[in-house]
This record gives C-alpha cells, structure tokens and sequence, in this order.
C-alpha cells in the first residue's frame, strides 16, 4: 500500500462493489478468521498438505497442459502454499454462501449447493485412494459436463494468433509488444535487468521443455512493463516477455509473464519453518506449488529475481477461459457445476503429495485425507454448510464497515478521492 496507494486505491473501489469482489480481495482477513479455528478434521498429516489457498468460485477455469490437453481445474496459485486441507474447503464453502445470496438462493438451496460440492471432493478422494490414478483423472473435453464442457470448447476455438494480434504487432519481419493501457516501454537499463533476470529464469523451466534449442526458444523479442491486474494482485511489478517459441515462425511466437510473487496471506498463520525455509522467495513459492497441484503444469513455468525480489514466470496462454457465473442462476445449472467443482478440489489436493516433483508432503494426500474423514464424509458435509452460510453472513457484514471505512478516509496509506 505504501509503495503503490493508488493500485490499492482502485483495487479497493473493485472491492467495494460487492460482497463477493470484498471477498475475492480479503484472503486475509478469511485465513485471520480461521486460524484459530477448533477443527475436528485436522492431524499432523492433514493439516499440512499442499493448498490452493484462494479458493473462491471464479477461481476455476481452463488451461493446456503440459501434454496439450485442455483442462478445467483451478487456475490461480498466487496464495498457494501448506496447510489445512480444510482451509480450501472453507473458503469454497462461504464463497458460495456469497454467490447463492447474490443471486437471491435461499439458504436452503444454498446449503445443498455447498453440500454437493463436499460430497462429490469426499467421493474423489475415495476414489483416487482406491484407483491410485489422481494424475490421470481430470476434467476434460470427454469428461466435463454443462456449463463446464461449454468453457472448454470455447477455448478450444481459440488461437495462438488471436493472442499475438491483441497484444503484439508485426514491424518488418519482427514482431513487437503493441502500446497500450497497462504497457509501459522500459529504458534501457532496466530492460538490460529484466533481460538478466529473464536468462536466470531459462534455468529453472523444467525437463519436459526439453527437445527445444534454447537459443531459438528463448530468444527474447520484445519487453515491456505490465500494470493492471486483478483484485489480488494491486500494485505488483510485472513485465511481459516476448520470445521465439518453438521454431522462428512469426505465429509460433510466445509472450511470457514475469509477476513479482506476493506473500501468501495464509502463510502467516504456518509456523512451520520447514515449511517456511523450503521456498527462496515468493516467486519460487508460486511456481513450485503450481507444479505441485497441477498433474501436468504449464512448461514455461519458472521464476526468477529482479533487484533480490522473487518473480514468476509463466505464459500468457491463449486457452484460458473463465466460467461465467452470471449465467449461472437456477439451482438445476448450478447443483452439477459444483459438483464437478468438489472433484476437481479432490484432485488438486490429491496430485500435491509424494508423487509429485517435491519433498514437502511425503505421504499420499488422498490417503491422510481419507483417513482423517473416514466414515463422517456428510459430517464434513454438514460442517461445510454451516461455516459457509455463517461466514457468507459475516462477509457480508465486514463488505459494509469496509466501504464505509474506505469512503471516508479511514484506512491508512489509501484514500478514497485523488
């Protein structure tokens, strides 16, 4: 805030919308509320697993994978860090209690919302346990259906060259970055240091980008400054890179995203220094989670530092697709969306364990999870329906002392006016 009040500025008019938009952009505030939490679930296994740590209902939707299929899972990984696995159930949960009352749902129906969603992540879990087949199991063109199945096949008609036309150009035989609101054109020493970092970056992409000559992929293009971004991310230094790609062809270029890493607002309440140590920097803790949840991450991802500060880097993908949930409004279109959305939580936890390319968590998550449920899957049900109906409530409460605070000038280092 202190660095950047008039990012937060807006960012906090984006808050001030809504309960749900206050939500999205209040992580700590929730993990503030829930660390001190009596929670029936956890053990020394279970509360120590790999977690999305943001997980509302606009945080899904689709990717290519490393293998090139198109998948809808959880997409955001600025908050992911190790804890309670509750932790994401928790924040689902209340953040459809904001959806349903925004929409005009009963709590009622809202109820069965939330508990179709826990039902379905305790069904995954069980099955992954008895299958031992999480990294094959995902939501896909030929498994996701509805509304789901709808996000995928619109960015399945999506292009690599439709990306390339809205955010670059071609100048003589070269393509280069297009100006524009958000893009800033660096001096020459500070691309010579984005460039620096960009090369140090190269080094952490992992194996399977193998098969590529570096030269030719990673040949850098084009750099600019990067500004505004969503709600989570108000005043963090970005940069796009625009590099070669898989061959020289124009149309196989590709831009790169270099995002400082922000600390993870639930990391504050693990007081775990294994935990802890385990990361170089914010931007390490972002890309290794992400690889942590994903069975089969982005290729491109890596991350890097500029002036000692962590960054991450990832591409800026032309198959990414939100599910729209304005609409979204009978519990008929809603009941089957979040019961695919229980599976794939299921699954995210479930990849995040000893198979996976880290030492954090040596033990298989879906087993300690399925353990530590055992036969009380509609308890946790149930348990889910009540938080996410009280916190919706209190959200919606705290939404109204935030915008009051904000419209008149009580939060400090941000005012509400110019």
């Amino acid at each position: 805030m202190a660095g950047s009040p008039l990012a937060f500025r807006t960012k906090f008019r984006k808050m001030a919308a809504d309960p749900f938009a206050f939500y999205r952009g209040s992580a700590c505030l929730f993990y503030e509320d829930v660390a001190g939490l009596d929670d029936p679930w956890l053990d020394e296994r279970t509360s120590r697993v790999w977690v999305q740590g943001d997980l509302h209902a606009e945080n899904f939707g689709t990717y290519m994978d490393g293998q090139g299929v198109l998948i809808f899972d959880v997409n955001d990984f600025d908050e992911a860090y190790l804890g309670p696995f509750t932790w994401d159930l928790r924040r689902l949960a209340a953040s459809l209690g904001l959806l349903g009352w925004s929409k005009a749902l009963p709590d009622d129906v809202i109820a069965e919302l939330v508990r179709t969603y826990a039902r379905a992540y305790v069904d995954q879990v069980r099955w992954f346990v008895e299958s031992d087949r999480d990294h094959e199991w995902a939501l896909r063109l030929d498994t996701a259906r509805g509304p789901l199945l709808d996000v995928l096949q619109r960015a399945r008609l999506s292009t690599r060259d439709d990306l390339l036309s809205r955010t670059t150009y071609v100048d003589g035989h070269e393509r280069r970055f297009r100006e524009g609101a958000g893009v800033r054109r660096l001096d020459e020493d500070e691309r010579a240091e984005v460039v620096a970092a960009f090369e140090a970056y190269v080094g952490t992409v992992p194996a399977q980008q193998g098969g590529v000559p570096a030269s030719v992929s990673f040949a850098v293009k084009d750099v600019v400054g990067r500004s505004g971004f969503g709600i989570g991310s108000a005043g963090l230094p970005a940069y796009n890179v625009l590099v070669e790609g898989r061959s020289q062809a124009l149309e196989n270029d590709v831009v790169l995203s270099m995002k400082q890493g922000a600390t993870s607002a639930l990391s504050r309440h693990v007081e775990d220094e294994r935990v802890r140590g385990y990361f170089r920097h914010n931007g390490h803790r972002t890309a290794v989670s992400q690889r942590a949840l994903q069975a089969h991450a982005d290729p491109w991802l890596g991350w890097t530092e500029v002036r000692g500060t962590g960054f991450v880097v990832s591409e800026l993908s032309p198959y990414v697709e939100d599910l729209d949930w304005g609409d979204l409004a009978d519990p008929e279109q809603l009941l089957p969306v979040v019961e695919q959305l229980g599976r794939a939580t299921a699954k995210v936890h479930s990849v995040s364990d000893e198979d996976s390319d880290q030492s954090l968590v040596p033990f298989q998550t879906e087993d300690a999870i399925a353990a530590a449920v055992g036969d009380r899957g509609e308890d946790l049900a149930e348990d889910l329906v009540g938080f996410g109906l009280d916190y919706s409530r209190r959200v919606r409460r705290d939404h109204g002392l935030f915008v009051e605070a904000f419209r008149n000038d009580e939060i400090a280092g941000v005012t509400a006016h110019g």
